[in-house]
Formats: C-alpha cells, sequence, structure tokens
C-alpha cells in the first residue's frame, strides 16, 4: 500500500513466532485488566455482569498463562516487548482510566469488540507459524474467542430485556456501528466543526455569499477527501474486525463532507444577512444532531456530549467571526 506520511509500526504479516506469542500475552494481559475494572465498577449496580466480568477476566489469565507455558517452552524466559499499538492494524484503545463514566451498554459493545478482534487476532496468527503445537494453541484460543464474543449479549439481560438485547446486542448492530457510525459520527464532527472558521471568517471578511460558499465548498470538499483517506489508511480491518477500509472511509469521508456542506449551503441565498441567519440555524441543528448521535451510538450521556460539541463549536463559531471581522 502506498503511504503518505511514515508509519514506523510493523506489518502483522512480518512478526515471528517469537513476537506473536509475545504479542498474544501482552493483548491477554491487558483484556484481562480491562475486564476486572469493569467488574469493579459495575459491581454495585450490576452484580451480575460484574460476575460475568470476573469470569472473563480469569479466562484471559487462563489463556495468557497457556501462552507463556508455551513461549517459555519455545524461546526462553525474556518475552519480547510488543504491544498491539506497535502493529500496523491494531486500533489503540483509549485508556480505560481515562473513561470518567462506563454505562452498561458502553461495557457491552467494548466486550463485543475486544473479543471479535482476539478472535480475529488468532486465526490470523495461525495462519502465519508453522510450528504445530503453536498453531494448535492459537487456534484453540481463537475458537475460545468466538465464544466470549457472544457473552455480551448475557451481560444484564434482565436489566435490559429481550427486545433492548435483540436490538443493541446483535452482531448486526455492532459491526453497523463499528464500519460506517463511528467513522461516520467522526466525520460529521470534523466536517461540522471544522469549517466553521474559515466559512463565517470568510463570510464576515467579504460580505459576499458567492464568495463565501465557495469558500465553504471548498473547506468541505477538502475535509472530506482528507478525512476519507485518513480513516481507510488507519487500518484494513482485517484483525480488528471493522469491516472494509474503503466502506469506512467514505461513511468518514461523506459524513465530514456533508458537515462543512450544512453551513455553506445557506450562502447559496443572495441577501447576506439571510443567508448568515440559515448557517447559524444550520449550525445549531448540526450540533445537537452529533450529541444525539453520540447518546444513541455510542452510549454518551446526551447532556456531557452536548456539552463538549456545542461549547467546541461555539468557540471555533466565534473564532471565525472574530478573524473575519478584524
Amino acid at each position: 500500500m502506498l503511504r503518505l506520511w511514515p508509519d514506523n509500526r510493523r506489518d502483522f504479516s512480518t512478526l515471528s513466532e517469537r513476537e506473536i506469542l509475545s504479542l498474544a500475552i501482552a493483548a491477554e494481559e491487558e483484556d484481562g485488566r480491562i475486564y476486572s475494572e469493569y467488574a469493579t465498577r459495575l459491581g454495585e449496580t450490576y452484580p451480575g455482569s460484574a460476575a460475568l466480568f470476573e469470569g472473563m477476566a480469569a479466562e484471559e489469565d487462563e489463556h495468557r498463562r497457556r501462552l507463556l507455558d508455551l513461549y517459555v517452552l519455545r524461546f526462553g524466559t525474556h518475552l519480547v516487548p510488543i504491544r498491539r499499538e506497535h502493529v500496523r492494524g491494531f486500533l489503540t484503545r483509549k485508556p480505560l482510566w481515562l473513561q470518567k463514566t462506563l454505562t452498561l451498554d458502553q461495557a457491552r459493545q467494548q466486550v463485543w469488540e475486544m473479543e471479535e478482534g482476539a478472535y480475529r487476532f488468532y486465526l490470523a496468527a495461525a495462519a502465519l507459524v508453522t510450528d504445530a503445537p503453536i498453531r494448535k494453541l492459537l487456534g484453540d484460543l481463537a475458537a475460545a474467542e468466538k465464544g466470549h464474543a457472544r457473552r455480551a449479549d448475557q451481560i444484564d439481560e434482565t436489566v435490559l430485556g429481550r427486545p433492548g438485547r435483540e436490538r443493541e446486542a446483535s452482531e448486526a448492530h455492532r459491526q453497523f456501528v463499528l464500519t460506517y457510525v463511528q467513522p461516520g459520527l467522526a466525520g460529521l464532527m470534523d466536517g461540522s466543526v471544522s469549517t466553521l472558521a474559515p466559512v463565517f471568517a470568510a463570510a464576515f471578511a467579504t460580505g459576499d455569499t458567492h464568495q463565501t460558499f465557495l469558500v465553504g465548498l471548498a473547506a468541505a470538499v477538502g475535509a472530506g477527501i482528507s478525512m476519507g483517506f485518513t480513516e481507510a489508511a488507519s487500518d484494513d480491518g482485517r484483525l480488528t474486525g471493522r469491516g472494509s477500509p474503503i466502506r469506512r472511509g467514505l461513511a468518514a469521508g461523506i459524513m465530514t463532507t456533508i458537515g462543512g456542506l450544512g453551513h455553506a449551503l445557506p450562502y447559496l441565498i443572495a441577501d447576506f444577512r439571510v443567508a448568515t441567519g440559515v448557517a447559524v440555524f444550520v449550525v445549531l441543528v448540526e450540533l445537537w444532531a452529533i450529541a444525539f448521535i453520540q447518546q444513541r451510538y455510542m452510549q454518551t450521556p446526551f447532556w456531557r456530549a452536548a456539552l463538549q460539541v456545542v461549547l467546541g463549536g461555539a468557540l471555533v463559531f466565534a473564532a471565525g467571526i472574530l478573524i473575519g471581522s478584524a
């Protein structure tokens, strides 16, 4: 693949058997710690789900032990200091300790993503190695992780009820979130917020609706192309299970362009004051829509999402007006 910027990470296909086992051990340790933290945070409110997380943490620790035993037998006691963020194709997770809030729906979605990613990792790793015992262990762990992915369906069934569980826990829904909603939401946020300053700076600097529209169109299309290529190049989806990079790139690029065009299109109106008034209204609608999507699909509390998006958008909006009026 042609890369437009340096990337110091290793391709997964170039890893040796020793590096693959070291990576698997580090990944199992991290996942086990995450499940233990889920159990701690959710234990008081959802004791049934907390017990399930504790069991999953224990199973991850057992996987780590099996991998470590085989590693010591084959390669000795010195592990290669390799982690997921060092390998191209893996996404870096936001550290759990940075998440101030953790809802049950967030945990369920992340459990599925983690276990689906682990399943794909072990399948790909088993296809790379030639040592029979290593290949057998990796294949066994792939089957185990696939079973774990179904655990998300069991998390607090009594609280969510059958309709909610069927709607939110289905594999199709989760895949839709990974492939389309996450990159599309990132694009919509980038397009809506990042183009505010150039559009309104051009508007107040020139007072010309046609020129303002051209600036907004250029900013929206440029941002869409940039976001689309960035998302498509972030990973190929084989290890993360996020789906086709082309689909994700299109989702991010199209939504970025839409976000930018939303407040540029009103400047097709010849009257400057009317165009600006409509553009401001569109901006408000865009920002509230982003907050709603975050709450609906990303389980972000609505008012927290609204505060982040609206406050950030307002600052960029004000910067554009100040620069244009200078």
